[in-house]
């Protein structure tokens, strides 16, 4: 069934999902101020990293979800959660920068060279930065559309680098269940655009045979 909201409602809609956005930021904030968690750090990171992943995935789920149901103003909000995917990693890093390390710096290279999963969630977050910075509509003309896409195809690195480092941390308490759950979403999400490319091909190839012409003997 098709839906097409107004502007008008699309607006409304796009600002009432960006105050949803920031509700679990503002329930760490919250429980933080008013002291009612008993361990914060672990609560806020472990807090922002899930976000992290459930943005990357809603995000990802934004192109399959829109040619399903034919809802082309989804891609419309496809940006504002990768931006709030970069948010909560970015709150994540400084956690672990501020938190773990007093923003020193050395100490927090040492960190990110030592353990492996650190290692591999320091460079997703790296990848993520760039993506953040041409998220604009300037930085999509400067780029031009080819190249902003190719770039932004970065996230298909990015979203199994987080399931990785998601993992490895998850491994020293032998709790894989998150894990398995965020790996199979991202899997399936990933596995749902290569048979999208692989259809579009299939359907240019047999365009391109129907178009040449045959020659008679």
């Amino acid at each position: 069934m098709a839906l097409n909201p107004t502007p008008r409602q699309l607006s409304l809609f796009k600002s009432l999902l960006f105050l949803l956005a920031l509700l679990p930021f503002a329930r760490m904030v919250w429980l933080t101020y008013t002291g009612q968690l008993v361990e914060p750090l672990e609560f806020i990171t472990r807090g922002t990293g899930d976000w992290t992943l459930y943005f990357l995935c809603i995000s990802l789920a934004v192109t399959p979800l829109r040619r399903f149901t034919q809802w082309n103003w989804l891609i419309k909000l496809r940006r504002m959660l990768g931006l709030f995917a970069f948010f909560y990693a970015a709150l994540h890093f400084t956690t672990f920068l501020w938190f773990d390390h007093f923003f020193d710096v050395r100490e927090m290279w040492k960190d990110v060279l030592k353990r492996p999963f650190i290692t591999v969630g320091f460079i997703a977050f790296v990848l993520l930065i760039p993506l953040a910075v041409t998220s604009t509509n300037g930085m999509v003309k400067r780029l031009g559309g080819k190249r902003w896409q190719w770039l932004h195809r970065l996230i298909y690195v990015i979203a199994p680098l987080g399931i990785l480092h998601f993992w490895w941390m998850k491994a020293g308490k032998h709790n894989f269940a998150q894990p398995i759950l965020f790996g199979s979403i991202v899997a399936l999400l990933l596995l749902i655009r290569v048979y999208f490319a692989w259809s579009k091909r299939v359907k240019s190839a047999r365009a391109a045979h129907a178009a040449t012409p045959v020659r008679s003997l």
